[in-house]
């Protein structure tokens, strides 16, 4: 297969296999966070600060996934399995409406808390059919190196929705970083708290 990677070093031959996750394993676990938080921030008798903290931890987790998912998930599923190029590009379309409808959720109104966790639910199924062919035909290294570059674009991504900057390559890889920064100089000073393991430590307090 041919993906939009770095060669490896010269010295690597086929049995060459990178440290790291693989982007697939990366993928699926990130969904079922997403899954997590789409069924928390859903719960009947969530009190709305509490709701209101799940929102935002939603928020900055979704926002951080697509931005990866369209930097390196995307463009290897093109190269690797054109037949998915379609899809893909359905999914670029429903990534935008996601992010939308996170920057116009300006507080826990149920009904479309409950749009945005169902957006969540529909996008964690259709992401699958891309991910389950792109397993079957990429090697692990080839995966390996897909996962770290990945998790190099989540830390760097933004955590507020931007639906207006670009979903592709190679624009995508540079204003993401930047807009990323600007997001997390607003959490640093207002306080949003934007990681699953800020909830627990609420739980468990």
């Amino acid at each position: 297969m041919t993906v939009p990677l770095p060669p490896l070093p010269p010295a690597a031959d086929d049995a060459y296999r990178p440290g790291g996750r693989s982007l697939a394993d990366l993928v699926d676990a990130e969904h079922r966070t997403l899954l997590e938080l789409a069924d928390r921030v859903t719960e009947p008798g969530l009190d709305p600060a509490g709701r209101r903290r799940v929102l935002d931890v939603l928020t900055a987790a979704v926002s951080r996934h697509l931005s990866a998912e369209e930097q390196y998930l995307f463009p290897a599923a093109r190269a690797a399995v054109p037949e998915s190029a379609e899809l893909v590009a359905r999914e670029i379309e429903a990534d935008a409406a996601l992010l939308t409808a996170l920057k116009q959720l300006s507080g826990p109104d149920d009904a479309v808390v409950a749009d945005v966790a169902e957006r969540v639910r529909r996008h964690v199924s259709r992401v699958a059919a891309l991910v389950t062919p792109l397993r079957e035909v990429a090697s692990d290294a080839e995966l390996i190196r897909l996962g770290n570059r990945w998790e190099i674009a989540e830390e760097a991504a933004p955590t507020r929705p931007h639906p207006g900057t670009p979903a592709t390559p190679p624009w995508n890889k540079i204003v993401e970083p930047a807009v990323g920064v600007l997001d997390k100089v607003r959490d640093a000073v207002t306080g949003r708290r934007t990681r699953l393991a800020d909830l627990e430590h609420r739980r468990d307090a």
